[in-house]
């Protein structure tokens, strides 16, 4: 893939991971019932595979750490 496509693919992952957390944040609401939806653990990995994306869109792009 090249870099813009894994930059697009970062960016969403952290816009998910933007709204997972403010989601997994909500205080729970007995009456509506229980959330079947595990906001955190989405948070998480999708907030894993942004940070992870973008250092492949880094090296997609050619920079490279220094010293490597």
């Amino acid at each position: 893939m090249d870099a813009r496509t894994l930059l697009a693919l970062s960016a969403g992952c952290a816009a998910l991971a933007v709204f997972a957390g403010w989601r997994g944040a909500k205080p729970p609401n007995p009456l509506k019932g229980p959330r079947m939806i595990p906001w955190r653990w989405l948070m998480v990995v999708s907030a894993t595979a942004a940070v992870l994306l973008f250092s492949l869109s880094e090296q997609a792009a050619g920079l490279r750490l220094p010293g490597r």
